[in-house]
């Protein structure tokens, strides 16, 4: 072995390499101070390297490594470090490291360490080559190990070939295609286990199954339409008494609300012919006629009653709420005078509200009639109450292209406020089980899409599907796929990559081979 006197060693050492060591002091340099014991390795991770001593000299003792990397150095790659880290050396003589190798090509492994019997380190290279076997079939015995390349092509994805061994423009070796890789189906693509596994390629079978999708909106809660209540007076009059002064009041269907004093002639005049009627005096139904023309105007049997008690004419009568609910609105003070229709009172029965909220026209064939809604209001956070929606308004916004839905919410505890904002999900779900497939597992580039089914042995099949409806993470697939396959629901970006790659490399013609 030939020992040559080299600088001493300053500088440090690449990020990633894995428990070795830098010394400054001087080593024995040489071409050829170590070899290969198997020059030959496959890609991935776990990858044993050996090297040993050139001329298999005897060594006395355990030789300490000092420092080691392992780099692309011959593929012009210097700067493509490889993780390294140091083994139990198998025999005094030989070194062993265990190495993480992502790329193929040529990596060069130098070592610095200190012999037994040497006065100073010894420092080496050795280049190993690295080759994905995992990706070529394995001969079995008596088979032809001879493979039959039909060209090379370019180790970037570039989609050009060469009929003989070359580089690229980085320095790179162009990957041999051999005659037994083209004979997949057409169409489909190979990758081998150790890029699949490394690009965590997972597969799911097909089937059928129910699609849930939850419309999400926003909305107001506003009062029940169909539990409203206007107190109005169909006569002219003054507000002589308030029995409720304020609004927000909870009143009961009968209460009296106020006292008001009849300024309309037409009610006196009315309220002359029944009691001219209840003298007798006229025909034996003249009574009767005469109190139903004073109930459609508004006057009570109460006061009726009263006329007929007293026989004598009423100018002051009191007005009560005709359901159950809230007072909204009270425009009514005393002393104030009132025409015929004008509004007094407005009330509202909030027990049962309504939540307006506006839906993307996309989702309207969704909605149905009697779906159950959660309905989440800012001002009490974290409680959902559960509604459903009563109705569909016809009309669309050619403004925000939505659409109003109704949606009915029990509100006993009188909590929510009309007004208040609320966050709103319907659950819908697709009537009957559809084929349907992960969203994760169709590739969309805008103009097709592209699902992936597996065959088996790390051959793949590009799909084009036809998509419906989508819900809880899946979408519906008309036609592409078939319940039963197989499809790629992750890594299916890598599997694309190589499929577009074969795609281009068949445009081109293979060299023709030699006889």
């Amino acid at each position: 072995m030939t020992i040559v006197r080299m600088g001493a060693l300053a500088s440090t050492l690449v990020a990633g390499l894995i428990g070795f060591w830098l010394i400054q002091a001087p080593a024995i340099s040489a071409d050829g101070a170590w070899e290969a014991v198997n020059p030959d390795v496959s890609t991935g991770k776990g990858v044993r390297l050996e090297v040993r001593l050139a001329g298999s000299k005897p060594v006395a003792g355990p030789i300490a490594v000092q420092a080691a990397r392992l780099d692309m150095g011959p593929d012009e790659m210097k700067e493509m470090v490889a993780p390294l880290k140091q083994l139990p050396s198998p025999r005094p003589n030989v070194l062993a490291f265990e190495a993480e190798l992502m790329m193929e090509g040529r990596w060069a492994l130098s070592v610095t360490a200190a012999v037994p019997g040497e006065t100073q380190p010894v420092t080496g290279e050795v280049v190993f080559t690295a080759v994905d076997k995992s990706a070529r079939p394995v001969p079995t015995k008596g088979e032809k190990r001879d493979r039959k390349i039909l060209f090379y092509r370019n180790p970037m994805g570039l989609p050009d070939t060469s009929p003989t061994p070359k580089k690229d423009w980085m320095g790179m070796d162009y990957i041999p295609v051999y005659a037994d890789e083209a004979n997949d189906p057409p169409g489909t693509v190979r990758i081998s286990p150790v890029k699949v596994q490394r690009a965590g390629v997972r597969t799911e079978e097909v089937t059928r199954r129910h699609l849930t999708r939850t419309i999400r909106a926003v909305g107001t809660i506003e009062p029940d339409e169909s539990r409203l209540a206007v107190v109005t007076a169909k006569f002219g009059g003054f507000v002589e008494e308030l029995f409720v002064p304020v609004t927000g009041a909870t009143v009961r269907a009968g209460a009296p609300l106020m006292r008001v004093w009849i300024e309309s002639a037409e009610i006196l005049q009315k309220q002359s012919d029944l009691l001219t009627a209840l003298r007798g005096t006229g025909r034996p139904d003249d009574a009767d006629r005469a109190a139903r023309n004073l109930r459609l105007f508004g006057i009570s049997d109460a006061v009726i009653n009263r006329l007929r008690d007293t026989r004598e004419p009423v100018r002051s009568i009191v007005l009560t709420a005709p359901a159950d609910g809230t007072v909204l609105q009270k425009p009514a003070v005393v002393g104030m005078r009132f025409a015929s229709g004008e509004t007094l009172f407005k009330t509202a029965d909030l027990s049962r509200v309504w939540v307006m909220t506006q839906v993307s026209e996309r989702d309207l064939a969704l909605l149905r009639v009697g779906q159950t809604a959660r309905v989440a209001v800012k001002a009490y956070t974290e409680e959902f109450r559960e509604g459903q929606v009563a109705f569909v308004y016809p009309e669309l916004s050619t403004a925000t292209r939505t659409a109003t839905v109704r949606i009915e919410l029990p509100n006993a505890d009188r909590r929510l406020k009309t007004g208040l904002y609320a966050d709103v999900e319907i659950e819908t779900r697709a009537e009957g089980a559809v084929v349907a497939i992960p969203d994760s597992a169709v590739i969309d580039s805008g103009n097709r899409r592209v699902a992936f089914v597996s065959k088996g042995e790390g051959v793949f099949e590009p799909r084009h599907v036809v998509l419906g409806r989508r819900g809880n993470g899946f979408v519906e697939v008309r036609t592409g796929v078939a319940v039963g396959e197989r499809i790629v629901i992750t890594g299916n970006f890598l599997i694309d990559a190589e499929s577009n790659l074969r795609a281009a490399l068949a445009t081109f013609t293979a060299p023709p081979s030699e006889p």
